[in-house]
């Protein structure tokens, strides 16, 4: 210590039994006494010259016994350790998060009293700053002064606020070895892990570490009982983490501010807080605290306002005067705070010292300004401070800085983005919001001025990707990718040793991989073609994203790193959003897959839910603008996503809710009837089937020429689509001459009405599905004609005619299943292939087809006749089966065909159960009733099938109970028994035989089977509430098939083969009907369709902050209306009683 009334105590004792570090004499080494005691005249004893140092022997965790079962982090430490060791134990050993803010609070020590005001700054105001800015306190750990009251208003902060707060404010307790109590409870040269350590439960100070704190950093200067050991480790400490910068791998826009805080305080502390000033370290001196503090805010506030200017003419005279003027009066404030201390020179020399930094000192009135203004005093403080240290820097500019260090929007909006300060350079501070997740800093941005097309190129978006979170799933996905790609070129990873490395090496060509792996085949690959870069390299950092992925790239940094507020909060702002926020659902449910903790797997759920409903309400807006244009959108290929759709986003994202739109469903609808109206009995496009010249007649009514009909009486509004979607390429025209530059399109030539009218027919899904499903019942028929009558035996004598016509028809079947695979859309085989095997349908297709051909190959041969017959027969039950997905589309059958294959997974579960017991019982029963019976087609009936017939009623008393006769010739005799006779009873067990049927019985008829009942019950209820969404969901894909199929159905199905073979590979002629379900409009048209969805996108966001804008100011005018109606209540019921408030 530095006081010389302390030095000349300890001089005194160490002529006695104790030494001038403050312990006891025969505590020292002997050669410690020799060298340097008994040989040498000490006046004054200094660590750095009397004492030696040693490994430290007290490290690890500490549990505070019978107070909490947190443990705590503690270092023992010397007091010349590097602050730059301490700091990378805490953050990287002890897993402390990097602070954003450091709060050092000095003074309020000893037994000193901690005023009742101070305490309530303390608890409202310092901590709840702390806490909203996700910072460090740094205290004397002690349970003591203010560094108790610190410690319980942080423990019961973290109580009150939510899961997400607990961890942001970090307690750490810097105080000196030799004042702690106990202290040799933590000593373990092996570290403890952890160690006991004993608080006493007593209400008064001590110098007991406080249970509250997070960490303790012990500094061990050698000497016992002293205060202020830990002064200059801590200064260096504050020192070096304000040269630190914030953020995620130190990507913030400053470095970590840190502010210390005088809370009363003794005089010997002037050192430090000179110490601390001279390298540019805030200070906040709370006045009326006692001490020190009222000292230095009485010669701030005071001295300075009464400071003599020099006379004109006399400056070196006027200052000497000023000089001489300036230290009477704070040596005059000196004497009236500290009476006592005899060194009074020293102590005014130091104030004067601190004086020269008056500039990083702000004064804090507690009893004036209240605890709710400390955080913008905090701000207003290291503000000052941060334009010191950067002269170049604006107020303003530290002042974001700070603001976004701390997440703390509120202060950003009402005091920086106002309107008066013009912002251009925002991309650091947008880097930072991104990167360390903060929404409501990024929304801020681009509402003022930020615009993502200057600010997104590729370098910034590599670096994106980079800084996603080692502990995250797409993290680990991209390291994955990237060490395929190193394995691939050869590349050593001896270089990529730490995590940060492996980061910097990332490229988007790992992004690309992974994007494919999780969209699928939805999408075209990106980047990789679009942009080129198939071998990317750092060169390319300074270049543009292309507006063609420029948005796309954005949300993707967004979803792939699981951002979740981000992602939701962006994904409003970007162009397609409909589309935008179906692919963000698809990329959350897909890495929902792969993501092995449960916590970050409901969020994702959750997060994905959350995107599918966004999507299904913008569309709704949309729908409600125009029902034309919001079709088109859904069908829109886009480039931004790689020629996907919204349907087919929608789809691959299993996103129910959005098919249930009556918008989506309004346009199946319409694909599904085609030119027909919607409104035509079936029974009538039956009977045109059998008679295709009716479609000439008014049996079946069309839409195009209805709405011609009502054009014509005079109701433009009813006009043809076509002319309806003319908005899409239109040109403004204001004058005659522009008529002349942009002249009318001609229309499109018309063809005759007879084969308009047979292709509006015929080309219709519906008619497609009907003449399909026709001929299915006849070739189901076909099929159970030959099994059952016409099925000879192999050749010479058979096949029959009916039977060579069925292989024809289904050698059609698989004609179409390999054109409908191969041959339709622009995918590769590869892609084909894996959405095929994709499709449950499609694997009973697969599997109806294999065994026809396994049944047609065996039954040509005598020798497997009878195996291909029974292949065969059961191929027909596959092939009746498929009937079920036929009848999907129906609006009666749809969702209880849903309910029943939800139910079959019940039954699954209940045969495990049954097939359990029946075992258990079967074996038994087998066992009691027959001592020997080595026949397995006796045992497997009577340990099998016998038990599973007593369900349904079945059983053999007079076989199993042998108080029944059973006219059964039997032996006992092993020879005739192997010979295959059947076995006689055993009667030795019979009681235990009636036994176990009984329980058997009761077991399954009664348990098993109700609870069967009980889970079909909870399926049925569960399912129905959303049977309607999921069969409008499974109709797409029905619609979908029969859409792409041809007009006519197997076997006549071959004539539009050769048809469509002729017309497509000879003739090159492009599909129309294809456009029905994705329409790839010109740059115009698109530019047109996506300014509209802008439009409407900024209508439903404004509508939905007014309602919620709404929401709030109702509430808070109940929670208002509350008390003023209790207020009304009292003043009436004392009205009554006769009494008078006042």
């Amino acid at each position: 210590m530095d006081d010389e009334s302390n030095g000349e105590r300890l001089s005194s004792c160490s002529n006695g039994h104790l030494c001038q570090c403050g312990g006891v004499r025969e505590s020292h080494a002997s050669v410690t006494l020799n060298d340097y005691f008994s040989s040498a005249i000490v006046s004054h004893w200094e660590s750095a010259k009397h004492s030696t140092e040693a490994p430290t022997d007290a490290f690890g965790e500490v549990e505070f016994a019978g107070v909490s079962k947190r443990h705590s982090y503690f270092l023992r430490l010397s007091w010349d350790t590097t602050p730059a060791t301490a700091y990378t134990i805490m953050t990287t050993q002890w897993g402390m998060p990097k602070p954003n803010l450091v709060l050092s609070v000095a003074g309020g020590v000893g037994r000193s009293k901690v005023k009742t005001w101070v305490r309530e700054v303390l608890r409202q105001g310092l901590v709840r700053a702390a806490q909203s800015t996700g910072a460090w306190i740094l205290s004397g750990g002690l349970r003591e002064g203010v560094g108790r009251f610190l410690g319980e208003a942080v423990r019961d902060h973290a109580t009150a606020a939510s899961s997400d707060s607990l961890t942001k404010v970090v307690t750490v307790g810097i105080a000196p070895w030799g004042l702690v109590d106990h202290r040799e409870q933590l000593v373990n040269t092996e570290g403890s892990f952890p160690a006991e350590y004993y608080v006493p439960n007593r209400s008064q100070d001590s110098c007991y570490l406080d249970n509250n704190y997070q960490a303790f950093l012990l500094v061990d200067d050698g000497s016992v009982g002293r205060r202020g050991g830990e002064a200059g480790f801590r200064a260096r400490l504050e020192n070096y983490i304000s040269h630190q910068r914030t953020g995620k791998w130190d990507s913030g826009t400053m470095d970590i501010p840190v502010l210390c805080t005088l809370v009363s305080g003794e005089p010997y502390m002037l050192e430090r807080l000179d110490l601390s000033l001279k390298k540019c370290i805030p200070w906040l001196v709370l006045a009326g605290s006692g001490g020190l503090a009222d000292l230095l805010s009485d010669v701030l506030e005071n001295v300075s306002a009464a400071s003599i200017l020099p006379a004109a003419g006399a400056e070196g005279e006027g200052e000497v005067a000023t000089k001489t003027d300036l230290r009477e009066r704070v040596a005059e404030r000196v004497m009236k705070h500290f009476p006592s201390e005899p060194d009074m020179d020293k102590l005014v020399d130091k104030v004067l010292s601190i004086y020269q930094s008056k500039e990083l000192i702000s004064i804090y009135h507690g009893e004036q300004e209240g605890p709710d203004d400390f955080d913008t005093v905090l701000l207003k403080a290291l503000v000052r401070a941060s334009k010191l240290r950067s002269v170049d820097s604006s107020p303003s500019t530290e002042e974001l800085k700070l603001a976004l260090t701390w997440n703390r929007v509120d202060i950003a909006r009402t005091e920086l983005f106002t309107g008066d300060i013009q912002w251009k350079d925002l991309e650091g501070y947008m880097t930072d919001a991104l990167v360390n997740d903060k929404p409501q800093f990024v929304r801020l941005f681009t509402e003022n001025g930020l615009n993502i097309l200057d600010y997104l190129t590729l370098g910034r978006l590599e670096e994106l990707y980079r800084s996603i979170s080692d502990s995250c799933l797409t993290y680990t996905l991209l390291q994955r990718r990237l060490s395929e790609r190193q394995s691939a070129a050869t590349i050593s990873t001896d270089v990529l040793n730490d995590a940060a490395s492996q980061a910097k090496a990332l490229t988007l060509y790992e992004v690309s991989q992974l994007l494919e792996d999780l969209l699928g085949d939805i999408c075209e690959p990106f980047y990789r073609d679009s942009l080129g870069l198939g071998g990317i390299t750092s060169k390319r950092k300074s270049i543009k994203v292309k507006s063609l992925s420029l948005s796309l790239s954005f949300s993707l940094i967004l979803y792939l790193s699981v951002s979740l507020s981000l992602s939701l909060s962006l994904s409003c702002q970007m162009t397609e959003s409909v589309l935008s926020a179906l692919s963000a659902c698809k990329l959350l449910r897909e890495l929902c897959k792969l993501e092995s903790e449960t916590e970050t797997k409901l969020s994702m759920k959750e997060l994905a839910h959350r995107f599918e409903n966004l999507a299904h309400d913008m569309f709704s807006k949309c729908y409600q603008s125009s029902e034309s244009r919001s079709f088109v959108l859904l069908k829109k290929k886009s480039a931004m996503w790689g020629g996907t759709t919204c349907l087919k986003m929608a789809m691959e994202a299993d996103a129910r809710h959005f098919f249930s739109h009556d918008g989506v469903q309004t346009l199946l609808s319409q694909i599904w009837w085609g030119e027909m109206d919607r409104s035509t009995e079936v029974w009538k496009l039956i009977v045109t089937l059998f008679l295709p010249p009716l479609c000439y007649t008014n049996l079946i009514s069309f839409r195009f020429s209805k709405e011609v009909e009502e054009a014509d009486e005079g109701n433009p509004e009813e006009a043809p689509q076509g002319k309806d979607m003319d908005w899409l390429y239109a040109e403004t025209v204001f004058s005659f001459s522009d008529m002349k530059r942009h002249p009318v399109r001609p229309p499109p030539s018309k063809r005759p009405f007879v084969l308009s009218r047979w292709r509006q027919f015929w080309y219709a899904p519906v008619t497609a599905f009907l003449g399909n499903v026709l001929m299915y019942f006849l070739f189901l028929l076909l099929f159970a004609y030959v099994l059952l009558v016409d099925f000879k035996p192999p050749p010479p004598k058979g096949p029959a005619p009916l039977e060579l016509l069925l292989y024809f028809w289904v050698f059609t079947i698989v004609c179409e299943e390999i054109r409908g695979t191969f041959f339709v859309g622009s995918m590769t085989v590869r892609q084909r292939i894996r959405q095929y095997a994709q499709d449950v349908w499609h694997k009973c297709d697969l599997i109806a087809i294999s065994l026809f051909l396994i049944g047609l190959c065996c039954r040509m041969f005598r020798d497997t006749f009878w195996f291909g017959r029974a292949a065969l027969c059961l191929d027909y039950m596959v092939f009746t089966l498929r009937l079920i997905h036929i009848f999907a589309i129906h609006k009666q059958l749809g969702p209880k065909i849903i309910i029943v294959g939800k139910m079959m997974k019940d039954v699954f579960f209940f045969l495990f159960f049954l097939a359990v017991w029946m075992m258990a019982y079967g074996v038994a029963n087998q066992g009691l009733i027959y001592s020997f019976d080595p026949s397995a087609d006796r045992i497997l009936r009577r340990v099998f099938y016998r038990p599973y017939l007593h369900i349904f009623g079945q059983i053999p008393v007079e076989e199993m109970d042998s108080g029944f006769e059973w006219s059964v010739t039997c032996t006992t005799n092993a020879t005739e028994i192997d010979e295959g006779m059947e076995p006689c009873r055993d009667t030795h067990h019979n009681w235990l035989v009636v036994i176990l049927l009984v329980v058997y019985l009761l077991v399954t008829n009664i348990l098993l089977i109700n609870l069967l009942i009980a889970m079909f019950s909870y399926t049925f209820t569960k399912v129905q509430e959303r049977s309607d969404k999921y069969w409008k969901f499974q109709r797409f894909n029905v619609i979908a098939e029969y859409h792409s199929r041809p007009c006519l159905a197997p076997p006549f199905i071959i004539f539009s083969h050769f048809h469509l073979f002729i017309k497509r590979k000879i003739r090159k002629v492009p599909s129309e009907k294809i456009h029905q379900f994705a329409v790839e409009l010109q740059e115009k048209a698109t530019s047109r369709l996506m300014t509209w969805e802008s439009i409407q996108k900024e209508n439903f966001l404004s509508a939905e902050g007014k309602k919620q804008r709404g929401s709030e100011a109702e509430r808070l005018k109940r929670m208002s209306a509350k008390p003023i109606q209790g207020y009304n209540d009292w003043q009436t019921q004392g009205a009554n009683t006769g009494l008078k408030y006042t």
